[in-house]
């Protein structure tokens, strides 16, 4: 009894019932990237073009989301080998998946009541969106590498909506207050706070300074954050360290921002117009380079901890 060989077709074409298994080339990869930027971009429009224009009114406060989806793409691009390391297999998962983000989506547009118009409800159903449709082309091997970009994105790249951030932003205004009054005293300047706000006294003369003005803290802490969780990503290898330079974010931002009211408190001496308009914004871009500079630091602190034994000679032989 003669043995029929298997066909080249059926070793690519999936199990039975399942959608068949396929390598795109590299030119495949990017016209299916423009037809999908395309795509994304008319279904998802009233979500996307509303937070470029807050990332741009407010540039201090939430410019760091114009580049947080080039952030998650250079996550994906780090992956590629991996991804592109066996046939994509597309999953029908991914379909209902797909219509639940986009049904959501249209709920949160044009819905009567708390839903309508709520920017991180639109924000969340573009994610889930996002993930069925990738799942739907991609499949589940895939998007071991795929998630974390897609919860990057979500996570860091939208404007939270107030009622969220005054959740914590009043206590992390009185974190601030009282952290500044305290630095500023320590230095020599004399400082009383009411409040959360602080008077700053020179030659006899007070020198008010508002700390909700001066910022809370809480925008600067997303954009702490997301820093930290793209540092600890692209530059360590263990889960518990990844967490732990994430965490340790939180009392970076803090006190980073405890010594930027401090700046601002230093300079309303000398003149209170520099506690306001542009230059407060940029007082607080300068700040994110020293902060820079702390994560990184951590993160070699991070390195140093772990000491990865070489492979003996006779043993890699074997």
């Amino acid at each position: 009894m003669s043995e029929t060989a298997p066909s080249p077709s059926s070793e690519t074409s999936g199990p039975p019932g399942g959608l068949p298994l396929w390598t795109p080339s590299p030119k495949t990869l990017l016209i299916l990237a423009a037809v999908l930027l395309a795509v994304v971009l008319a279904t998802f429009w009233t979500f996307l073009s509303a937070q470029f224009r807050f990332a741009l009114r407010y540039p201090a406060d939430w410019g760091h989301t114009l580049i947080i989806p080039g952030i998650a793409a250079s996550f994906v691009w780090m992956r590629r080998k991996e991804l592109l390391a066996e046939p994509f297999r597309p999953a029908w998962t991914g379909l209902p998946i797909l219509a639940a983000g986009v049904g959501l989506y249209i709920l949160c547009t044009f819905g009567p009541g708390a839903f309508a118009l709520h920017h991180n409800a639109r924000g969340f159903a573009f994610g889930i969106s996002l993930f069925g449709l990738c799942l739907l082309l991609f499949g589940w091997r895939a998007m071991r590498h795929l998630w974390f970009p897609i919860a990057y994105v979500v996570a860091f790249g939208q404007t939270v909506t107030d009622r969220i951030l005054n959740v914590v932003t009043f206590r992390l205004q009185d974190i601030s207050a009282r952290g500044a009054e305290i630095v500023l005293n320590l230095i020599g300047i004399d400082t009383d706070r009411a409040g959360n706000t602080l008077t700053v006294w020179r030659d006899g003369m007070p020198h008010p300074l508002n700390v909700a003005e001066a910022c809370s803290g809480m925008r600067m802490l997303l954009a702490f954050l997301a820093l930290g969780v793209a540092i600890a990503y692209t530059g360590l290898k263990q889960p518990w360290q990844r967490v732990a330079l994430v965490l340790l974010g939180v009392p970076v931002a803090v006190a980073v921002n405890v010594l930027r009211v401090v700046s601002l408190g230093m300079l309303s001496m000398v003149d209170s117009n520099l506690i306001s308009g542009e230059f407060h914004n940029f007082v607080g871009l300068v700040w994110l380079v020293p902060a820079l500079m702390i994560f990184l630091g951590i993160m070699w602190i991070l390195r140093r901890m772990v000491v990865e034994e070489p492979i003996a000679a006779g043993k890699a032989e074997s």
